[in-house]
């Protein structure tokens, strides 16, 4: 791919990285079995999220949920 066009997409990708970082959230690269991806992706189509990093979230919080419920 020509330096023209690449300039621009990494400034882009800086951008949204910047925005990303000032709105508090991390970057985290994760390595998972196709099985769990698969599940990501179906929670995503289902709940009708825009990402896996939202279907992931989502587990989080419940996750979290059920774990302060068992404190108490």
């Amino acid at each position: 791919m020509p330096a023209s066009l690449t300039k621009p997409i990494a400034a882009r990708v800086r951008a949204y990285r910047r925005r990303q970082v000032e709105a508090g959230n991390r970057e985290l690269t994760l390595h998972l079995p196709c099985e769990a991806v698969d599940y990501l992706d179906d929670l995503k189509e289902r709940h009708g999220l825009q990402s896996r990093s939202q279907a992931l979230l989502q587990l989080i919080k419940r996750g979290r949920e059920v774990t302060q419920q068992q404190r108490t």
